[in-house]
């Protein structure tokens, strides 16, 4: 497997970001006939994209609710249906037809080119499950055609993408929904109000992990079968070679089934399971864009042509004085380490999976915190039952309320995400450190700067900088320096300071 696209691919995917920059400054120029069609209606007609494990997923959850709305005096049954899908394997596009009628009653239109499903009427949104590869030419290409989108994560392949994908969304008036699905959980805006409250105090650190343990390897539970071959997948269009998207590589069965693990089609657990996790701690805290990131790792264990890691360790540094740490091995999981939001006063610590129903409050001793009303606690919360069929049913009434701003994980935080990860990407594989501007959307190779700067911060006896949303002072984000600390200071002519 070649490690990055030729300079023909990589020349291919820049212009067309760059058409969509330009696009994107003249509004899209989308039709509305989809957006109409699904305003007059009752039904919100769906067309699905990449039909494999992980669209098997989404179906259930869509399924879930369709059959809630049928319950529901507030819509008519069937108020959500899938007409359309469009998938490169035969057997897929098959199981997903079948599945399909099951669900709907009647079986789906099947389209191999995702566009012409795209140019269909009756399609009023798409939910595109494909390799990452493809994520951001298929989201920009449906909110070209006026289409909502819900789209795995992550987001996108790469950090350029990402803008792209994040301006069009602006652009169009559309509902985008990054798959996510644990940022329906309602125990991160909880977190978040906390925080911003200044119960943790000053909010200096969150880790976070993604454990998992097989003898067989990270990725493959997913089989290999005889009938994967080239004459039952598209394996030209799957890659995406016209487009830009990947180089152009003989078939391999395990590419196909295990892309995750093939940098030119994932980034292994960095991008696949990291973004899970990460999503929701910037959710939680409200930080959105690195200012250093910085990852180690390597194939430890697992030697089976892969090329991602299983052992990987990311360290994200926030501008607002905040420090990240995500770390997984996919070689052993009985020792995870606790997620948690540290902050001066106290902590929030809460469990590792996608779904729970409450948290703790531990606070510091009250030598530190000074205040000895600060009391541990346990915060309850009425999580849905089914991440998936929640974050979809959030998407659905996204589109019915005609506010994208009401989806839980719109492509502003699907952004912030994947610039982290990406970076981690590079950091890992280049050997170095990468600084972030937001403000100019650019990376850069980390330098002395970063450590500079909160050095000068604390000769200026600075305040320390605070997440987004931050409402209380300087609660919990002072320090009371004990009385001896007068005698410091550079002696002057001899003389020592004043004090």
């Amino acid at each position: 497997m070649k490690p990055d696209a030729p300079n023909a691919q990589a020349a291919a995917r820049r212009q067309f970001l760059k058409t969509v920059a330009a696009a994107g400054a003249a509004g899209l120029a989308a039709p509305h006939v989809a957006h109409a069609a699904a305003e007059k209606s009752d039904t919100l007609r769906m067309g699905l994209i990449g039909c494999g494990n992980r669209m098997k997923a989404l179906m259930k959850g869509l399924a879930k609710v369709r059959q809630d709305a049928s319950r529901s005096n507030s819509s008519a049954p069937g108020s959500v249906d899938i007409v359309a899908i469009s998938e490169l394997y035969d057997r897929f596009e098959q199981e997903t037809s079948d599945e399909v009628e099951k669900i709907t009653g009647r079986a789906p239109q099947r389209h191999r080119d995702y566009r012409e499903l795209l140019g269909r009427d009756d399609v009023d949104a798409v939910v595109i499950a494909t390799p990452d590869h493809w994520h951001a030419r298929q989201t920009i290409d449906a909110l070209k055609a006026g289409k909502h989108v819900y789209c795995e994560k992550p987001m996108t392949h790469t950090i350029d993408e990402a803008f792209a994908v994040l301006d069009a969304w602006r652009a169009s008036g559309r509902v985008v929904q990054v798959g996510v699905q644990t940022t329906s959980n309602p125990a991160w805006d909880r977190m978040r109000e906390l925080i911003d409250d200044g119960r943790l105090g000053k909010v200096l650190q969150f880790q976070t992990e993604y454990f998992r343990n097989s003898n067989t390897g990270q990725t493959r539970f997913h089989k290999l079968t005889e009938d994967m071959s080239p004459q039952t997948i598209d394996w030209q269009r799957w890659l995406g070679v016209d487009e830009g998207l990947a180089p152009e590589v003989p078939f391999d069965r395990a590419i196909f089934r295990h892309w995750r693990i093939y940098w030119p089609f994932g980034s292994g657990p960095i991008t696949d399971l990291f973004v899970h996790r990460l999503t929701a701690l910037l959710k939680a805290t409200g930080l959105r864009y690195p200012g250093r990131v910085v990852a180690g790792g390597g194939i430890f264990l697992e030697y089976d042509e892969r090329e991602t890691p299983d052992v990987a360790t990311l360290t994200i540094d926030f501008p607002e004085g905040v420090q990240g740490l995500i770390t997984a091995t996919m070689c052993a999981e009985a020792t995870r380490i606790p997620p948690c939001i540290r902050g001066h006063f106290g902590s929030l610590l809460f469990d590792n999976g996608e779904n729970f129903h409450e948290f703790d409050f531990v606070p510091e001793r009250p030598q530190v915190t000074l205040d000895s009303s600060i009391k541990p606690a346990t915060f309850k919360i009425d999580g849905p039952a089914d991440n998936v069929a929640a974050h979809m049913q959030n998407f659905v009434e996204a589109i019915r309320a005609g506010k994208p701003e009401l989806c839980h994980n719109t492509p502003e935080l699907g952004a912030a995400a994947v610039v982290s990860v990406h970076l981690a990407r590079r950091s890992y594989r280049e050997g170095k450190v990468f600084f972030f501007d937001a403000d100019s959307r650019q990376a850069s190779e980390g330098n002395a700067a970063w450590a500079q700067r909160w050095e000068a911060m604390s000769k200026a006896r600075a305040k320390p900088n605070h997440v987004p949303g931050w409402k209380a002072g300087d609660y919990g984000s002072t320090i009371h320096p004990p009385e001896f600390m007068k005698l410091a200071g550079p002696w002057i002519d001899g003389k020592p300071p004043r004090g």
